[in-house]
């Protein structure tokens, strides 16, 4: 039965072929889309948390952590916070999301900091020129972004609507990937003396579970955020876009369903006489049924096969060639595989259960 199966698929190889890449198409649907959504968030929630500090503390109230609400926290607060058990230091930072037509979301997470104070938590360091003049407009950029921009020091670079200069580059990688002058966000978004939010390092000898409930107990309003958890509230953030890769699941799995329906019916239509000899020959109706069902499994499995090797080429060449970050995880491949099976053996139930139903006699005289 097995060689049957493969003759059935190279008697008609375009046509294979064909049906092996629209279904792989599908894949490549679903897992590119994932893994892009699952990578941009946790390389931005993996920058938020690269900032050295344990806990960060923000105004009451704050909804998600997009960058697109007011800054609310007084700057003197950070010199409060200094004093309670076990906080080493408390870092002020504004964060301000702006529109943007180079990136893939529209948009653009800008830090506003104080350079010196910012590092000696973060440990970031200038590479290349010097960091920026409190109140200038001027920014900085970390290494990695600058070199995929194609960007040089002295360049300009537009923001809120005006240009800025770009005066240096820093690394290693953490928060926004752009950064000004925390008194020059303050100015532009008319919040003098206001912050997003304060990055908290804790001292030796202390954990940030213990420093961030004695926090919360001096400041019970405000919102207090362990930098670990960042990445996991990042992914529970955009309940809607959970709703939206569950539908291109659903849409793509249903596309394989068809295409597999089409190959199996045309392929039993074409095949009418070979069913009527193999019936007279005593193979029984569910061998036959087998048979398709097997050979539509596995087109289905070399097209999932074929789409998850072209998510692989495709997310290497965007690391190679852009910003983007494509995570291809395991558990998504082996729900891609469950799909491609479930939508072949759907695809595949009509078309089997008509080639089993055909009467012997009719079948040999079919033209």
């Amino acid at each position: 039965m097995n060689s049957l199966v493969f003759s059935n698929m190279f008697h008609r190889p375009a046509r294979t072929a064909v049906s092996i890449i629209g279904i792989g198409i599908g894949i490549l649907l679903i897992v590119f889309t994932v893994g892009l959504a699952n990578g941009s968030l946790r390389e931005r929630a993996q920058r938020e948390a690269n900032v050295g500090a344990e806990i960060m503390l923000r105004a009451s109230g704050s909804l998600g952590l997009s960058g697109s609400e007011a800054l609310r926290l007084p700057v003197g607060l950070a010199d409060d916070v200094k004093k309670i058990d076990g906080v080493a230091t408390a870092v002020p930072i504004a964060q301000n999301s702006i529109s943007v037509s180079d990136s893939s979301t529209g948009s653009r997470l800008v830090d506003g900091i104080s350079f010196d104070e910012y590092a000696s938590v973060s440990g970031v360091q200038i590479a290349k020129g010097r960091k920026p003049v409190d109140g200038a407009d001027e920014v900085i950029a970390d290494v990695a972004w600058v070199q995929q921009k194609s960007l040089v020091i002295g360049g300009k670079m537009s923001l809120y609507d005006r240009d800025f200069t770009l005066v240096g580059s820093y690394e290693p990688s953490a928060g926004g990937r752009i950064k000004i002058p925390l008194t020059t966000m303050q100015k532009q978004l008319g919040a003098e003396g206001k912050v997003s939010a304060l990055l908290i390092k804790t001292k030796d000898g202390f954990t940030p579970d213990a420093v961030a409930q004695n926090i919360q107990a001096k400041y019970p309003d405000n919102q207090i955020i362990l930098t670990r958890d960042l990445e996991e509230l990042y992914m529970q953030g955009f309940p809607a876009l959970n709703v939206f890769l569950n539908v291109v699941v659903g849409v793509a799995g249903a596309i394989s369903a068809l295409i597999i329906l089409l190959t199996m019916y045309t392929t039993v239509t074409e095949r009418t006489r070979q069913i009527g000899v193999l019936k007279s020959l005593g193979m029984s109706n569910f061998s036959i049924a087998l048979t398709i069902v097997q050979e539509a499994l596995l087109i289905s499995t070399c097209g999932v096969l074929f789409g998850v090797i072209a998510t692989f080429l495709v997310s290497i060449a965007l690391a190679k060639w852009t910003s983007l970050t494509v995570q291809i995880e395991p558990s998504t491949v082996i729900s891609i595989l469950v799909v491609g099976i479930l939508s072949s053996i759907v695809g595949a139930l009509y078309p089997g259960l008509r080639a089993a139903r055909l009467d012997p006699v009719e079948a040999l005289g079919y033209e």
